[in-house]
């Protein structure tokens, strides 16, 4: 859609609190769940209808100031509806404890739920994108929504779709992370630039390439906070070791982006411009 939208964090903190507070009303999963789902895309619904419409055809920088603003507003309003005391969610029953995936290696079920709704997702976008009408009036509309608009397709209809849809996504990822992370204001924010950093790896625009820019960063980060630690300290006294891995692993991804920009501009795969 051409457009950058610092809104997503602040999507994925609503999703969250709506789940941690329909948790603790119902005691059932299920419903947090609808419950984050709901409030994240009515928000974004609204977000979009009220804001970022009028964004479309604006330059990036008034697109980033708005939806910065939003972002700040949002962390005031949600303050406002449930307080500024951090709520806490249990984790459901049938999420808790480990299962064996391998002889001698144990493994939350919670983290499994996550890859399991990681692949949901993806492959859900990818049928929708690919296997329908609105995917490839999605795909029309990126390349070119003047020309979709002179068909007779309602293009801002068809924005205000997607973009709501991203927001349920976003409290999706909200209401799976609320059991395991803090929830509280400003939470979004933490997000935001590892998402950015997944975008331009991938590739702006590219779907695929989001996927395919999640994989290699979530691999690069789990493998460097496992691995650079060892390996620093197999080769470095242990006072120098603690403080140069600490930085490596913090810095990993952003090493690996600067990478894939040196030699692929608009990265992994995204079109040349």
């Amino acid at each position: 859609m051409n457009v950058i939208n610092l809104t997503h964090g602040a999507f994925y903190m609503v999703g969250a609190f709506c789940a941690a507070a329909a948790m603790a009303k119902t005691g059932s999963f299920g419903e947090a769940a609808l419950a984050a789902l709901a409030g994240a895309g009515l928000y974004g619904l609204d977000a979009e209808l009220l804001v970022v419409r009028h964004l479309y055809r604006r330059d990036h920088l008034d697109q980033v100031l708005a939806t910065l603003g939003m972002t700040l507003f949002t962390n005031e309003l949600v303050s406002m509806a449930f307080g500024r005391r951090p709520p806490t969610m249990d984790m459901s029953s049938f999420l808790a404890g480990l299962v064996q995936v391998l002889p001698g290696l144990m493994y939350p079920v919670m983290r499994l739920a996550f890859i399991a709704a990681g692949v949901f997702v993806a492959v859900g976008l990818w049928l929708l994108i690919t296997r329908t009408r609105v995917g490839m009036l999605v795909r029309a509309g990126a390349d070119d929504c003047e020309m979709v608009d002179a068909l007779g397709i309602d293009i801002r209809h068809l924005y205000t779709l997607i973009f709501a849809l991203g927001a349920v996504l976003c409290g999706f990822a909200g209401v799976m992370a609320a059991p395991l992370l803090a929830v509280e204001i400003g939470m979004g924010e933490r997000i935001l630039i590892t998402a950015f950093v997944v975008i331009v790896v991938g590739g702006v625009g590219s779907v695929r390439g989001a996927l395919v820019g999640t994989l290699l960063i979530g691999m690069i980060d789990a493998f460097g906070r496992a691995y650079i630690p060892l390996a620093m300290h197999s080769i470095l006294p242990a006072q120098i070791s603690d403080l140069l891995s600490s930085g490596l692993v913090s810095s990993s991804i952003y090493i690996l982006m600067a990478v894939v920009l040196l030699f692929r501009l608009q990265g992994l795969l995204g079109n040349r411009t």
